[in-house]
């Protein structure tokens, strides 16, 4: 019997200059990073919540806390590769993924396709099962005066059937 779970993870990382901003396991090039523990990849966490909500697995702090030295620095790719043994080894897989990253600046559209390539190529899917769309907030809040960039992604996971 097939089961289907859906996750919804959100991520938020403030920005600073002197970071490299990763985004979707891709670097894009901007004056700001985002400030964080690991690379600050505010897409790749929000998988990674979303995954694990799915699973019923808690959430990335859970698992990969920013109070072990181990994950330091680390790159979001690896936590997101650990994130799918965690759901495979409870017999989930990915089913499709759709995210949003709320940023000011700057414009993604150039990197999207490089984005889905990656993520799908770690979670063994389709990059046509990879969605990610951006918004600005009009200028709006700490997202609007480029001090923060926001992610939110929904995953649907699939237990027992046949794909």
């Amino acid at each position: 019997m097939t089961k289907l779970r859906i996750g919804l993870g959100v991520d938020f990382h403030q920005l600073t200059e002197g970071r490299d901003f990763w985004l979707g396991g891709v670097l894009v090039p901007h004056h700001k990073g985002a400030l964080g523990h690991s690379d600050a990849d505010v897409l790749l966490h929000a998988i990674c919540d979303a995954m694990l909500g799915a699973a019923s697995l808690g959430d990335i702090g859970l698992h990969f806390p920013d109070t072990d030295h181990t994950y330091k620095n680390i790159d979001s790719k690896i936590l997101l590769k650990r994130t799918l043994e965690l759901i495979t080894g409870k017999g989930y897989q990915v089913v499709n993924i759709d995210s949003t990253l709320c940023l000011q600046a700057p414009k993604i559209k150039p990197y999207v396709v490089q984005m889905q390539e990656t993520i799908a190529g770690i979670l063994n899917i389709s990059t046509e099962e990879v969605s990610i769309k951006a918004t600005t907030t009009e200028k709006l809040g700490f997202v609007g005066r480029e001090e923060g960039v926001v992610a939110y992604a929904t995953v649907l996971l699939e237990k027992g059937g046949e794909r």
